[in-house]
């Protein structure tokens, strides 16, 4: 995970370990704490949570109120996560940049573009 990590961004970033409260998924609808990977980069925060045995959930968001996926419910591998999670955010990082510069007289305050503003502790 780190060389994935320090391929993508060209230097070392280091991983924080956390417990996230997740939807586990099951019939009764519970919640229940996870590990997770966390680190931040170019103003996203991405998050890999470890939802069961060799079971990986990915996000990554600007702000924790516009949170995105990979459209995959789980994956067997940590590996395959990252490198999805991170596919997945030059994807939109791309789309969004070539949406603006598509439709140039959209404006940072326009309701329809998501804050991609980093995020900062007491946000």
């Amino acid at each position: 995970m780190r060389s994935t990590l320090k391929e993508r961004y060209g230097k070392e970033i280091e991983p924080q370990l956390a417990d996230t409260e997740v939807v586990t998924g099951n019939d009764t609808g519970g919640m229940a704490w996870c590990p997770t990977l966390f680190w931040s980069a170019k103003g996203a925060n991405f998050t890999i949570v470890k939802v069961g045995p060799k079971r990986y959930r990915a996000f990554f968001y600007y702000h924790p109120e516009h949170q995105l996926g990979t459209g995959i419910d789980s994956y067997d591998e940590i590996g395959d996560c990252v490198i999805s999670v991170l596919q997945v955010e030059a994807d939109h990082i791309r789309k969004q940049k070539i949406s603006t510069d598509q439709n140039p007289a959209q404006t940072d305050g326009s309701p329809d573009k998501p804050d991609t503003s980093p995020l900062f502790w007491g946000d």
